[in-house]
């Protein structure tokens, strides 16, 4: 029951995401928050194999015209493969990770809303890696198999994984497109939470 639940909630947002697409707006950003962006490298890619789900389905169309009932469920199941694949896109594009005051969010499409308070961040760095392999207490949320930003935490923070587990977060690797901004902007903030005499220690290079 609980995972129909998450199922339908997932279709849900999918669909909320096609809307704010289309109406080029974001989610989350509404309390003045700064939006960086992660899915510009993936665009192409998206839309490339939403083309290839479409030919797919006409060619089906063609192959299964004889086989009425088939058909229907082939066709069913293709123009559904082609709605998830833009919404999923579009997820990617309006639900951004945002630095907000206080916190980092931290965000895929509508699978992964991690919200980070700065204070808790030691160590933020500029850091290309191809997709590594999962370690217990990380979390790599990779954008066509690579990431470009790393952040180490002074102390875990509670995750909830897309089918409801809790994950304690000490390491999280994820990809910005501007991904220098992002880092640039991070430094200053938590800098401006430093307390006179208890400044956060900067980060290396």
């Amino acid at each position: 029951m609980r995972t129909a639940r998450v199922l339908v909630l997932h279709e849900l947002r999918m669909l909320a995401s096609l809307a704010l697409w289309a109406a080029r707006r974001t989610h989350g950003t509404a309390d003045g928050g700064r939006a960086f962006g992660y899915a510009r490298g993936q665009g192409a890619t998206m839309f490339g194999f939403a083309f290839v789900c479409v030919v797919e389905t006409l060619t089906m169309s063609v192959l299964l015209r004889d086989y009425p009932a088939v058909h229907r469920v082939v066709l069913v199941l293709d123009v559904y493969t082609v709605f998830f694949v833009v919404a999923l896109h579009a997820a990617n594009v309006v639900r951004p990770h945002v630095l907000e005051a206080g916190s980092l969010r931290i965000r895929r499409a509508v699978h992964v809303d991690l919200r980070i308070p700065l204070e808790k961040i030691s160590v933020v760095r500029r850091e290309l890696r191809a997709t590594p392999q999962r370690a217990d207490g990380e979390l790599d949320l990779a954008v066509g198999a690579q990431t470009s930003v790393t952040l180490a935490l002074r102390e875990p923070v509670p995750h909830l994984t897309f089918l409801g587990r809790n994950r304690d977060i000490h390491l999280v690797r994820f990809h910005a497109d501007e991904a220098d901004d992002l880092v640039r902007a991070i430094r200053q903030a938590r800098r401006a939470l430093s307390c006179p005499g208890r400044p956060l220690p900067d980060p290396p290079a």
